[in-house]
């Protein structure tokens, strides 16, 4: 049963070692640069687990730094959940690659989301970056792409597990050193699971 249900994203409340040491693959592989992570993918979607996803901005580069880009990421992950018939249930917009918690009612649904996500978020943000960011243009080759190539994905498969990706999710611009406090980033669902507050992505709690 699908159901809204908020969890205190506090450090430590789902025991911050357990939650270090089930993050730390995912971490040293993120020093190492996108493709090392991504080499280590194997996508299991024949089953109905929700999954806890990571893209990242080619060559790490910091190309979700403008406000705006992350907010066009968030949107389309709304509008992407409303035509596939998935839920979220966290994410975190960070300035060079993003983490979400998803759910689909079908199997082999993650796949056709995550392209389609992905696809229209780097046609969308090719051309603000050109408009607004003359740097980015000058650096840049038209046909070079916006996200390193595929996605990571770990199944979730139960309660624990998801409470602990969720902690992990919204203290990485904590981690980061881009805020103090979760809540402060507005670009996660932080507020939504402490406060009780919109953040422009609709979510549920599927666990």
């Amino acid at each position: 049963m699908i159901f809204r249900r908020r969890l205190s994203i506090r450090s430590g409340v789902f025991g911050k070692s357990s939650v270090l040491r089930s993050n730390k693959r995912i971490a040293a592989l993120l020093r190492r640069g996108s493709n090392a992570l991504m080499a280590k993918r194997r996508i299991y979607d024949e089953e109905l687990h929700a999954q806890f996803v990571t893209f990242s901005c080619y060559r790490r580069r910091r190309l979700l730094d403008h406000p705006h880009s992350r907010q066009v990421v968030m949107a389309l992950l709304a509008d992407g959940l409303n035509s596939h018939g998935g839920t979220c249930c966290g994410f975190v917009v960070m300035p060079d690659h993003v983490h979400a918690i998803l759910w689909f009612t079908e199997t082999a649904r993650l796949g056709r989301f995550m392209q389609t996500w992905k696809s229209r978020a780097s046609r969308q943000l090719k051309r603000f970056l050109r408009g607004q960011m003359r740097e980015y243009a000058k650096s840049t080759e038209r046909k070079q792409p916006f996200w390193q190539p595929k996605y990571y994905a770990i199944n979730l498969y139960t309660q624990k597990k998801a409470k602990e990706k969720l902690d992990y999710i919204h203290l990485n611009p904590v981690r980061g050193g881009l805020v103090r406090q979760a809540c402060d980033w507005r670009w996660s669902s932080a507020r939504y699971y402490e406060q009780g507050r919109s953040v422009g992505v609709p979510l549920g709690w599927v666990f």
